[in-house]
């Protein structure tokens, strides 16, 4: 059993974490548990509260985070391949993100795609890719605050970056959703500075739910970094807090 606990500065809603930062932080520490084979799959199963102590608790393959007597999140091993979404260019990606319409954010001051973040979070901004219908991009140039020592993105930011371009893939104005499961592969960290492209893709929606993929390419030379598929659940704003 191990104790962690997520930084305010990730949060997604205002008092609950990021999605895509709490499973990689989950994914991460399954990692050190070394019950972890291969890509990530977590599962959100409550928001998960930032500044306060959660435990990590292996069970079998899985690791399961627990907020006193609730399983807040769990994690075990992925099955089967991630799709990822065709690449897009730079400049695809940046007429793009320049038709991003932010206006009625439903989380304006979250970590990853905040419109109320300048300078503290990722500042994506993924908007519709001509000719490609429920498809979103934009470019991603972590900050040198993003990286470690080694001057690398660690992999929860990562994460984070894959997370909510797929939220954009639906209306999150009309009908807000928040992630319930992540899944991600990452193939290579990318260092500060580096231009990346985010691209992320609507695989379908059934009631209340959304299914997207997203992926991070390198900009100069279009390698594929890191890849995931999500699934989204829609919520009532008045019950989140």
């Amino acid at each position: 059993m191990s104790t962690f606990s997520i930084d305010p500065v990730f949060h997604g809603p205002p008092a609950s974490a990021n999605g895509g930062y709490a499973c990689g932080t989950l994914a991460g520490l399954a990692e050190a548990a070394g019950h972890l084979t291969g890509p990530a799959a977590v599962t959100l199963h409550l928001p998960v509260p930032l500044d306060t102590p959660l435990e990590y608790r292996v069970a079998g393959r899985r690791g399961h985070a627990w907020h006193g007597e609730d399983v807040v999140a769990s994690v075990a091993s992925a099955h089967g391949e991630i799709p990822d979404p065709a690449p897009v260019t730079v400049e695809q990606a940046g007429r793009a993100q320049a038709a991003f319409d932010g206006s009625g954010h439903p989380f304006p001051t979250c970590f990853a795609c905040g419109t109320q973040r300048p300078g503290t979070g990722l500042g994506l901004r993924p908007g519709p890719v001509e000719g490609r219908p429920y498809t979103v991009a934009c470019t991603w140039t972590p900050a040198p605050w993003s990286a470690g020592s080694d001057g690398l993105v660690p992999p929860e930011i990562v994460w984070s970056a894959l997370d909510c371009p797929g939220g954009w893939t639906t209306d999150p104005v009309r009908r807000p959703r928040l992630l319930g499961r992540m899944t991600a592969e990452i193939r290579a960290l990318p260092p500060a500075g580096q231009t990346c492209v985010v691209v992320a893709e609507l695989e379908r929606t059934e009631e209340r739910t959304a299914l997207n993929t997203t992926a991070l390419y390198d900009g100069r030379t279009g390698t594929l970094l890191a890849k995931a598929s999500a699934l989204w659940i829609a919520v009532d704003l008045a019950t989140v807090r």
